[in-house]
């Protein structure tokens, strides 16, 4: 029966991040590869779920008070002025949200644009309507939009532009200047933009996520998705939205109620207590996240990388292997797991376009830092016991520079 199967099902293959996944399982490597915290969650938030369960709200819901509670917050945070009542799908985390956004508006044939690297869910997606994904690389370092190569891209084809700032995996913040320039080709090429803005509070240092929707003239063709999923660190609640104009979130509505007809009721009922959070939350977690990183890079530079990019926003750091090493991405991450017991992902899973140079697509590693201190802690200290063994296959030759010692993390 595996040849009845259908063809897209057959392009749906296993990610690097699954491939690997058993073998970090069965070596108990501490996990640095997949973006979810194994720290605890907000207590008030975890409270209200629990009294939402208690009090038996578990039956398919809409809840309409995140809707108004979201409304208050992009008025706020990006002078955005939605309408609660239509302009929202409240869906199953922000991959159905995504997904949803995608069939509304995907015909067979119709190019959407992704800047590469890029999360592979987003081609997946696309694949599924029947659509053709179209890569705009970024130029690395620093992975910059390239204008030239992202105006070219256009077709008579293009229906829509995938914008994904704080940017998984690199933790790019598009600035606003890039911004403008995606803003004015959707508009002149007159195509949808759809935007993935889970990690829209996660930002480092002076960069400030700017959502493309708050742009002059995009409010109408932007579809904006996120969740609370990384904000709050209940990853596995499956809350998470669109929002759209009317008629485009009525589309989305009408094809998410088809496919899972309602998110978890008890958790909607939490993410209102989640969404009113004080802006002291926010403040805390801002810093506890630049310390988590600042700590992750110094425990990289310790270990031999030279970090070219620091990132500016979201949960990860993609880092270029030194090339001295004389590895691949796969095989730094398998060594790294077997000789060290830790995980990270393999850079090659999120390129997709061809380039000038496309070696540099096997060179780069994400690691992720939404991890406890404990985690953190036990992570760089078998890392360290690997650079100072003899197992030089994962340590620099002559390119390789010893950093300052890094210190553990405390609470």
């Amino acid at each position: 029966m595996e040849a009845k199967l259908s063809a897209a099902s057959r392009r749906v293959a296993p990610s690097p991040i699954q491939q690997l996944s058993h073998l970090a399982q069965r070596a108990g490597a501490v996990n640095l590869a997949e973006g979810f915290p194994d720290f605890p969650a907000p207590a008030h938030v975890k409270a209200a779920a629990a009294a939402a369960i208690a009090a038996d709200l578990n039956q398919y819901r809409h809840v309409q008070g995140i809707c108004d509670v979201l409304a208050e917050t992009m008025k706020r945070d990006h002078g955005l002025h939605v309408d609660p009542l239509t302009d929202f799908a409240v869906c199953c985390g922000q991959s159905e949200a995504f997904a949803a956004a995608i069939f509304a508006i995907i015909d067979q044939g119709d190019e959407v644009l992704l800047f590469d690297p890029a999360f592979e869910t987003y081609q997946t997606c696309i694949e599924l309507a029947r659509g053709v994904s179209v890569y705009v690389p970024l130029d690395p370092p620093s992975w910059t939009l390239n204008e030239d190569k992202f105006l070219k891209s256009f077709t008579d084809r293009t229906k829509a532009v995938v914008l994904n700032s704080p940017h998984n995996p690199t933790g790019k913040v598009f600035s606003k200047e890039e911004l403008l320039i995606i803003a004015q080709a959707c508009q002149k090429m007159d195509c949808f933009a759809i935007t993935d803005e889970v990690y829209e509070y996660i930002t480092y240092d002076e960069n400030k996520h700017i959502s493309l929707a708050s742009l002059p003239g995009m409010q109408d063709r932007t579809i904006i998705t996120s969740s609370l999923s990384k904000t709050y660190s209940v990853t596995g609640w499956r809350i998470g939205w669109a929002c759209a104009p009317a008629s485009i979130a009525s589309a989305i509505r009408n094809i998410h109620v088809k496919l899972t007809d309602s998110a978890p009721a008890p958790f909607q009922e939490a993410a209102l207590v989640a969404l009113t959070s004080t802006p002291d939350f926010y403040t805390s977690l801002k810093k506890d996240y630049t310390a988590r990183r600042d700590f992750i890079l110094q425990m990289l530079t310790d270990f031999g990388f030279r970090i070219s990019f620091k990132p500016q926003g979201s949960i990860f750091v993609f880092v270029e292997l030194p090339r001295s090493w004389q590895l691949s991405d796969m095989e730094f991450v398998t060594n790294l797991i077997k000789n060290a017991g830790v995980a990270a992902v393999p850079g090659r899973g999120f390129f997709h376009s061809s380039s000038d140079d496309p070696s540099y697509h096997h060179r780069y590693v994400r690691f992720a830092f939404c991890k406890s201190n404990d985690t953190l802690n036990a992570a760089a200290e078998k890392m360290k016991k690997l650079a100072a063994s003899d197992a030089r296959i994962l340590r620099p030759t002559d390119d390789g520079e010893a950093g300052q010692t890094v210190s553990a993390i405390s609470p």
